[in-house]
């Protein structure tokens, strides 16, 4: 949609089209997509895969999801964030949950933009040392905050936003269970929200596992931008790909 609203055109290859890893390594594919388009937005789920595009390819990659990195999705959410507090700088942006994709690339992105990011996960799901290294250097150097902690209530006490995810990625459905049990504490429900100021929004990067992260009385409510920050997926994607082709 948002390469036709720019009077571009689009070109939808899935993982039966092209079956990179198996039939064909990213490095000819990248050689291959760069002689007849003029960008590639890669969502192949492996980082490896976008970083392989990246190299060998002479047009713009973006990523468009990994199992490492959500840079679009934290575009959408800082810009949801702009528009309901006026500024990033200072804003307290607490999540609870799984130390995921979308959670190190809001690290990245909130912490460089001055922005105070406290991460409650449980104790064996949080985040790497590399993006903690990352993140509190970002942090140091805009004036930010990266605070870690396994206790769901404490984050969000100050918080202007709460964000969640879901607690079980694409490729750990095997640990589901596991997951349901170690996450049952980081719900995000009415009573989480007791902690917080009443001021804070609630947003989810969806789709939601209802009744699991969140409750439909939250995710539904009158504090959820989450669906504000669907539709900016599309303007933030926009704004990329006019910046980058």
């Amino acid at each position: 949609a948002g390469m036709l609203q720019l009077g571009g055109h689009a070109v939808y290859l899935g993982p039966h089209d092209i079956q990179m890893g198996s039939r064909e390594i990213p490095a000819d594919v990248a050689r291959n997509l760069e002689r007849w388009v003029d960008g590639i937005a890669a969502r192949t789920f492996a980082h490896g895969t976008v970083e392989a595009l990246a190299e060998h390819a002479r047009i713009p990659v973006l990523n468009a999801l990994s199992d490492r990195e959500h840079p679009c999705q934290a575009l959408a959410a800082l810009l949801t964030i702009q528009e309901r507090f006026g500024r990033l700088k200072g804003i307290r942006l607490a999540w609870v949950g799984d130390g995921n994709n979308v959670l190190r690339s809001l690290v990245y992105g909130g912490t460089a933009l001055g922005m105070a990011v406290a991460v409650a996960t449980p104790k064996d799901y949080g985040l790497d040392a590399e993006t903690i290294r990352q993140g509190r250097s970002l942090a140091a150097g805009a004036g930010g905050a990266l605070e870690l902690s396994d206790d769901p209530a404490a984050a969000v006490r100050d918080a202007d936003v709460v964000y969640t995810d879901v607690w079980t990625s694409m490729g750990q459905e095997a640990t589901a269970a596991a997951r349901r049990r170690a996450f049952t504490r980081y719900q995000v429900n009415a009573a989480l929200l007791a902690h917080a100021p009443a001021h804070a929004v609630v947003t989810h990067c969806l789709p939601a596992h209802r009744g699991e992260e969140i409750t439909d009385e939250i995710l539904d409510g009158p504090r959820s931008v989450a669906l504000d920050e669907a539709e900016n997926r599309l303007h933030t994607q926009k704004a990329l790909l006019a910046e980058v082709l």
